[in-house]
């Protein structure tokens, strides 16, 4: 391997990528459980979830910052390291990016300051339109960055006019063929994420303290954990769906990528699936197969004497990297089974009564917290890998579209990054850790005035948690 500028610029890119991806797919579905235990606390007045939310927007606004910090500089690149890249897209991927600006982070940017700031200043409902804003945003950045990155991985609606993609159908371009089931199957996953990593959280907070403490030092922690599994083990099976209709349309659009996702060197029918192999691409064949015969045509084309292509069909520099393909697909894969695996002993436990109390459980579920972070980086990895040599799937070769830099000059510039993003990242993730090591406040802690407070909202307003407090009138519901 030759260490040369386009492939130091491939790392760079890879490096920041993979440090910026994490937080929005930790903040995208964060801002949504935000809105959700906002909703709860006006639903219901229970003060409980309006302190988990005090507690979880505090991660929330670190992660949310994080993530700007390491998105800015990827921008920059697109100029520095990859110009050829700008300017063979760019009339079609500026305006979108500049759409998701004009948009999501317009609206992020009016209401972040409210939904952080303002609870004490412009009232309940106010507060909680500020926060669904932000939630809103959050799903419309997602909107924009996945339609602009699907368009390089299946182009539409464009024509090449002097060496350049010009856009031709605006609406075939956003909604290009796999934009639809990749921003499902993205925007899930997000979801996910902080579905396990509330879950683990909450799991590590209740391992700290004796099953039998106080109820208000348990009280949050577990309100936390299971409104999140309640989320994982509904939606985890869907996400298996979603990942299934995505499948049938790399099969359909990108079927070089396929071959490599299932090691498929010969095209054929009643393919089997491939649960393990090491593949060997001088030889073109894998080693040490473990396969189940028939299955994998069945779950790529659904009927078991479908036809797979093969890597042959193609050349060999046509071919996309096998093996980071092949094995990160793999380990996604994996790690949703675990989800679903989380997801379906919680429920037998809630049936047992033990869902707080079974500490291997609870271990389970804590080591799980980096589990939806690990399934986006390897779905990631798995998209962006398949699809080489190409930066712009069957039009831009990657090493058309490096800039004329020198290796020296890029090499510093990734020094620099690891350099700085070490300090910054450090810095941020030891004040997360300092703030879920503390855990959400007991609900006793919660200022005299808020525990009897009646916000101000049209929703039904029934006593649950309020039943014994200081100056609490029974109210029927609205």
């Amino acid at each position: 391997m030759e260490f040369d500028a386009l492939m130091l610029s491939r790392i760079q890119f890879a490096f920041t990528v993979a440090f910026h991806i994490i937080f929005p797919a930790f903040t995208i579905g964060l801002a949504s459980w935000l809105a959700a235990l906002e909703f709860n606390w006006l639903r219901t007045g229970n003060p409980l979830y309006r302190n988990l939310f005090r507690f979880w927007v505090k991660v929330f606004a670190v992660s949310f910052g994080l993530g700007v910090v390491s998105g800015i500089v990827m921008s920059y690149q697109f100029g520095t390291n990859w110009s050829r890249y700008s300017e063979f897209t760019g009339n079609v991927l500026g305006p979108l990016i500049a759409y998701e600006v004009f948009t999501a982070f317009f609206l992020e940017a009016a209401f972040l300051g409210i939904m952080l700031f303002g609870w004490e200043r412009v009232g309940d409902r106010l507060h909680f339109f500020a926060t669904c804003m932000v939630a809103l945003g959050t799903l419309l950045s997602a909107f924009w960055i996945l339609s602009a990155n699907s368009w390089m991985q299946t182009p539409a609606g464009y024509a090449i006019e002097n060496g350049k993609a010009v856009p031709v159908d605006w609406f075939s371009i956003i909604f290009n063929p796999s934009f639809p089931y990749r921003y499902a199957h993205m925007v899930m996953g997000c979801y996910l994420t902080t579905a396990f990593a509330v879950a683990g959280m909450s799991a590590w907070m209740l391992l700290r303290h004796p099953h039998d403490a106080p109820e208000a030092k348990l009280a949050g922690s577990r309100r936390s954990m299971s409104m999140a599994l309640w989320f994982a083990t509904i939606f985890v099976p869907i996400q298996i769906v979603i990942g299934d209709l995505h499948g049938l349309g790399v099969l359909e659009y990108q079927p070089t990528k396929l071959a490599a996702i299932e090691g498929n060197w010969e095209t054929q029918a009643n393919m089997p699936l491939r649960l393990f192999a090491i593949p060997d691409e001088e030889a073109e064949t894998n080693h040490y197969e473990i396969a189940i015969p028939k299955i994998g045509s069945w779950i790529l084309t659904h009927a078991y004497d479908g036809v797979v292509p093969g890597l042959k069909d193609v050349p060999r520099d046509e071919r996309p990297p096998v093996w980071p393909v092949f094995f990160s697909f793999r380990i996604m894969v994996a790690i949703g089974f675990a989800m679903l695996g989380i997801g379906l002993w919680s429920v037998y436990l809630r049936w047992k009564g033990t869902l707080f109390t079974n500490r291997t459980f609870l271990t389970a579920t804590m080591i799980m917290t980096p589990s939806g972070f690990g399934a986006v980086l390897f779905g990631w990895f798995t998209a962006e890998i398949g699809r080489q040599p190409y930066v712009v799937y069957g039009l831009l070769r990657t090493a058309d579209a490096v800039s004329p830099v020198s290796a020296g000059a890029v090499t510093a510039s990734l020094a620099t990054f690891v350099v700085v993003y070490a300090f910054v990242f450090g810095f941020g993730s030891y004040y997360l850790a300092k703030l879920l090591r503390r855990g959400p406040d007991p609900v006793e802690d919660i200022r005299g005035d808020d525990l009897g407070k009646k916000p101000k909202r049209p929703f039904s307003v029934p006593d649950e948690g309020l039943e014994g407090r200081p100056g609490h009138k029974p109210q029927p519901a609205e």
